[in-house]
């Protein structure tokens, strides 16, 4: 993709996913992620109905009156957008490729962050750490995290999810508000999670395309496997390889859904042809 190519795309993406962020997401992301505590602002004199666990006794005591402290709320967050580039996130049947649908998504929940002054970090994984930018406030890191998303090449076609939480669980040592964005084709990362959660606020974004569910009856088929480039025959005729398939893609389904909600952590499954707006301000105002 070339430069002028690539800054057309970002500007297309900017332009679509600001409106939503804008509009809204801005509200619905700060009322469920609220600040970390409530951090000291001001003393001043008591008023009729302050609570007295606030009153500040050296100042009463100094000027003879009652003065109470004044908390409120810390805002600033970190965001951090876990996103898989492995070899199957460049499938996609209908409309967009399941890597197109991160990229928006991504892009929205940034421009909801920026909007409150929050600071995004970015962490692009295949079964390695392909790319880490850390968190920073600012439009022009936002849209340097969607160029990233748009152009990257990863240099492994494979994934692992357990190394994307332990690399993150390095990297933040504060809490962070983390969305993980893959298709979830994996295992092995269950208790990678329960750590990573302990210390952040983490929900699970599982994007998906309705083709991979299950293999349509079509005779003798060649599939290419998308993480290990391996060529395959394949026989859609059958109904056992059919039925070994779904059950495969629903363990892997099912191994997600578990890992993430017994961690307590949230998850939000988007398919490709369908709107991932509905779904995140469902998500949103479940928590809020």
């Amino acid at each position: 993709m070339d430069t002028k190519e690539l800054l057309k795309k970002v500007r297309k993406i900017e332009i679509k996913t600001r409106r939503l962020s804008d509009h809204i997401f801005g509200g619905e992301y700060h009322s469920t992620f609220k600040g970390r505590g409530m951090t000291f602002s001001e003393v001043r004199q008591y008023q009729f109905g302050d609570d007295v666990r606030n009153i500040d006794w050296n100042v009463t005591a100094r000027y003879n009156e009652p003065f109470v402290k004044v908390f409120e709320e810390e805002r600033e967050l970190t965001m951090m957008l876990v996103a898989d580039v492995s070899g199957s996130e460049f499938f996609g049947t209908d409309q967009q490729f399941k890597s197109e649908v991160v990229t928006e998504v991504a892009a929205t929940l940034a421009f909801s962050a920026l909007q409150n002054n929050d600071k995004i970090g970015l962490i692009l994984f295949s079964d390695e750490i392909e790319l880490y930018i850390p968190p920073k406030k600012g439009k022009s890191h936002v849209l340097r995290i969607i160029r990233e998303l748009l152009e990257f090449k990863p240099k492994s076609k494979k994934t692992d999810v357990s190394q994307a939480l332990k690399f993150l669980s390095g990297v933040m040592k504060k809490k962070a508000i983390v969305f993980v964005l893959s298709d979830f084709i994996a295992e092995g990362y269950r208790d990678t999670m329960k750590i990573a959660a302990k210390r952040h606020d983490i929900t699970g974004i599982r994007i998906y395309d309705k083709r991979e569910e299950e293999i349509p009856s079509l005779g003798v088929v060649q599939m290419e496997d998308e993480e290990t480039g391996e060529l395959l025959l394949v026989n859609t005729t059958s109904k056992k390889v059919r039925s070994n398939y779904s059950k495969y893609y629903q363990d892997r389904v099912n191994y997600y859904k578990e890992s993430f909600t017994r961690s307590g952590a949230g998850v939000i499954d988007v398919r490709t042809d369908e709107s991932y707006v509905k779904k995140l301000l469902g998500y949103f105002k479940r928590r809020g």
